[in-house]
This record gives structure tokens, sequence and C-alpha cells, in this order.
């Protein structure tokens, strides 16, 4: 009877025991405070944007800002946030608050993070995108568009040639509608969906009558030769009033691989024997130096090669024949340098709109978390002139409503219109 006794007692004991421990334990879970990554998993990520631009924002007063408290006032609401996307937004809204160009965090769900690892895919930057990407490959898959959000509604603002996006025919100026049935995003619509048939709703006039279904095949987009292909697919003669015109459309100039196409079209190719030549330097990236102007200058010697065949071959980089260029608010950076020296210096008729006032110095910067941010890290000077902020006024204003254009280009039209007359 003891012995039982003991027995019962002990198994008494033993659950006390566990449901004392069990008690503390819920306590402990309830009380103890939150780890920083449990409570907002994007906080880190913030703090490493903040930081970044504490220790390398080019202005050490940041435009007049008060830095710390900009931290205080944005940290609250990216603890809100329950995802990349939403984090991204409070942290371009804090970015925002310097109120400079070449400053913004890129996200892996949108393709100008990819085109800027293609663009900056150099040096030590170069090294930290193996670690990222360690098998060297960091296409996305696209149709090959620039979009825009005006009003709710999204609308494409640009086509890059020889793509998915022109093959099918769609215009600058069509509104997309749904991807597949679904609402439009830039990278996830077509994730995974490389090489397959996609159905893309579009509006191309303001009458939702004019609604239709477009099939597509997206494929897989190297950042790193794009934005050349897309250039050298640009190159068109155009036929007006028995004059030849040559257009292309340097989509970014940040390389000198662009540069060199443009000359050796001018020397060799398909530009050679044309009349007059439109440079188109709407939208996309910068990059280019003040140098690239000098292949309007005539003021070099001409190359002029004979061979055994007795057969003169004229080699000539220069462009001596009247030439226009196109820009409009989305011409920025370096490019902005060369439409402040060809109007400066009356190389050629602008025309378009100002440019977009963004003449600074900037550098990409990958975080912890994989995504980037572009940040600007010198300010310059054009002859001494302060271009940030203030952009380029063209000689030929020509405005261009991009909703529903139905793919007119009314600032190319008057180009052509200038080389004509």
């Amino acid at each position: 009877m003891k012995r039982n006794h003991f027995k019962k007692l002990g198994r008494l004991l033993v659950t006390i025991s566990t449901i004392a421990c069990a008690f503390f334990l819920l306590l402990f879970i309830l009380f103890s405070p939150i780890s920083t990554s449990q409570e907002a998993p994007y906080i880190s990520v913030f703090q490493e944007v903040w930081q970044t631009v504490n220790d390398n924002f080019y202005d050490p007063q940041f435009n007049g800002v008060d830095w710390q408290a900009i931290q205080k006032k944005y940290e609250p609401l990216v603890k809100q946030t329950k995802s990349i996307d939403e984090a991204a937004v409070v942290i371009n809204q804090m970015l925002s608050e310097l109120n400079t160009s070449h400053t913004r965090f890129y996200t892996q769900t949108e393709p100008a993070y990819y085109q800027l690892l293609g663009i900056f895919n150099q040096g030590s930057f170069a090294e930290a995108i193996a670690k990222l990407f360690p098998n060297g490959n960091f296409n996305y898959t696209h149709i090959g568009i620039f979009t825009k959000n005006i009003d709710g509604k999204t609308f494409i603002t640009g086509i890059l040639d020889n793509t998915p996006a022109a093959q099918v025919g769609l215009q600058v100026g069509d509104q997309i509608l749904a991807v597949d049935g679904q609402p439009y995003q830039p990278i996830a619509s077509f994730a995974g969906k490389a090489d397959q048939e996609v159905e893309l709703s579009i509006q191309p006039t303001p009458d939702p009558n004019s609604i239709k279904k477009i099939t597509i095949i997206p494929r897989k987009i190297n950042p790193n030769t794009v934005l050349l292909d897309a250039m050298d697919n640009s190159i068109e003669i155009i036929e007006q009033e028995q004059l030849k015109l040559g257009y292309i459309h340097i989509w970014s100039y940040a390389g000198e691989q662009y540069q060199e196409l443009l000359e050796d079209e001018i020397a060799y190719g398909r530009l050679k024997q044309a009349d007059g030549l439109i440079l188109d330097l709407r939208d996309g990236w910068g990059g280019a130096t003040p140098n690239y102007l000098n292949i309007f200058t005539d003021k070099v010697p001409i190359l002029t090669m004979v061979e055994r065949d007795g057969r003169p071959r004229t080699i000539d980089y220069q462009w001596r024949k009247p030439v226009v260029m196109i820009v409009n608010e989305g011409t920025r950076s370096g490019k902005e340098i060369l439409a402040y020296g060809f109007k400066q210096y009356g190389i050629g008729k602008t025309v378009g709109t100002k440019t977009a006032g963004a003449v600074l110095a900037g550098r990409p910067f990958l975080m912890q978390d994989g995504n980037l941010l572009y940040l600007a890290v010198a300010d310059v000077f054009v002859n001494g002139e302060r271009l940030e902020g203030k952009g380029v006024i063209p000689d030929i204003e020509v405005p261009f409503q991009v909703e529903y254009a139905g793919g007119s280009d009314p600032q190319k039209d008057k180009a052509i219109e200038v080389l004509v007359r």
C-alpha cells in the first residue's frame, strides 16, 4: 500500500512540475521581447539603405534634410509592411525626401533592377553580382517594354526593337489591362513563362470597346546586351522627299559599346549613305561622356585607302551632314550633357520636351537581401553650370501625350520635318 502511495505521489509531482514548466515557458514567450526580424522582416534592409545613404550620399548636408529625423519618421512605417514591394514604397518615399536624382531602391520585381546589374557588371560590382548569381545568369523573362502608371492605369511608354512586344505589334500608348487574366506585374507576370504563350489584354484607345487580347511569347532577356541589341535593331532609313534619313534610338549610353556601334554604322554601315540623321535619346539610361559629341565635328581628316585593285575606300567616322536630336523627360544623366552640348555648340536642332534634370553621378549598392540601392555619389557641373533639377529645353518643343497614342510619334515626325525643310 505504501509503495503504491509513493508511486502516485511521484506521478503527481511530475505532473505538477510539467505544468509549472509549461506555464513559465508560456510566460517567457508572451513577455519576451520579439526580435526585430520577427517583428518586421524588412527593417534590416531599411536600416541598411539608410546607413548606405548616410555614408555615401554626395552631399554631407543631405540637401538640407535632417537625415537622422528621416530615419525616425519612416522606420515605424516600414515595420508595418508585409512584402518587399510594400517596404520598397516606404524606402523610396524616404529617399524622395532628399529631392535628388540617381537615388532609388530597386527590387527584383522590376526590370530596371536587372538592367542596372547589366549596366554596372564590371569591376568590384561584378564580383558582388557573381556572389548573388553564382552561375553568372541574371536574365529575366519579359516582352521588352517600358511602362508607366498614369492615374492608376499602366501604359506602354517604350518598346525595345526586335523584342516580343515589337514583334506582335504592341504600340506606345497601349494600356495594359491584364496578363493571363491577372493584373500586370513587370516581372511576376512573365516569370517562369519564357517561350510559352501568354494572353495579354490591352486597350489601345480610350474606348472600352477597343479592348483586345493578344497572344505573346515572353523570352529570356540578357541585361548585358538587351539595350545594345535594341539600339542596333532600331536603325532604319526613312525615305522622305527624295532624301534618305537615318534614324537610331540610343536606349543607353552606359558603356563605350553604344558609341562604337554608332560610329561603325556611320563609317561602314546602314547610316553611311544617309542624307541626314535623327539621334533619338529618349528614355532608357544615361552614361554618355561629353567627348561623344566629337563625332559631329568636321575638323577631322578623311581617310581614303587604295589597295591593289585600285578602288578607293573612304573611312570617315565623322558625321558631316545635318543631324537632329530627340529628347524628352526620360532623357537623363549623361544624355542630358550631350543634349546641352548639342544645343550649346549649334551641332543641330533638338526636338521634344525638356529633359529630366537628372545630372548626378550614380553608383549601385547591393543590399544583403539582394535588392539594389542606386545612389547619387557625386555632383556634376557642365561648363560650370549645374543641370540637376534644371534639365535642357529643346530648340523645338513638341508635346507627346503617351496615353492611347496609338503608335503615333509627333516628336519623331517633327525631327523628320526639320531635316527635310
